[in-house]
């Protein structure tokens, strides 16, 4: 992600979330956070998702993750996911984790397609509704059988011919 996306990073963002970030907490995350690492995925053109992700110590914490709706349930977001995964990897994360609203089943079932099981509850944890966060993590994304997983999935999805 660079400055010139926030403008479509936000218009993704208001239309994804009833508590958007504002584009100033973008910038300031790209701009001062040496652990921050933004990512976008766009269809030819038009960006499409993004997502954040923070790599503390030997953890990947996926902080934002949004698919513009036009864009949803065409595997945009599964590619972004897998660019997370793997850029987890490649600086050494043992595991990831995310929170997600418990309400958010899409987003869910496709967390626990990549590997994420849940393994607690943070209450109240969304300010605008009080919505509980089930927070989910990976196996040790090193492991054969994760790594298996990420392969095969990716190798569908690759069969798919989706646009990035």
């Amino acid at each position: 992600m660079e400055l010139a996306d926030l403008p479509a990073v936000h218009e993704i963002e208001l239309a994804s979330f009833t508590s958007p970030w504002p584009a100033h907490a973008y910038q300031s995350e790209i701009e001062t956070n040496r652990m921050a690492h933004y990512l976008v995925a766009r269809a030819g053109d038009v960006l499409a998702a993004y997502g954040g992700m923070w790599l503390m110590v030997d953890e990947a914490h996926i902080t934002t993750f949004a698919v513009h709706p036009a864009w949803r349930r065409r595997h945009i977001g599964e590619r972004l996911l897998l660019a997370f995964l793997d850029l987890a990897v490649d600086r050494g994360a043992h595991e990831a984790t995310l929170e997600v609203r418990l309400s958010n089943l899409a987003a869910r079932r496709l967390y626990e397609k990549y590997g994420f099981r849940p393994v607690g509850l943070r209450p109240r944890y969304y300010s605008d509704d009080n919505e509980d966060a089930l927070i989910m993590t990976t196996s040790a994304l090193a492991e054969p059988v994760m790594r298996e997983r990420v392969a095969r999935l990716r190798a569908q999805i690759d069969a798919l011919g989706v646009e990035q």
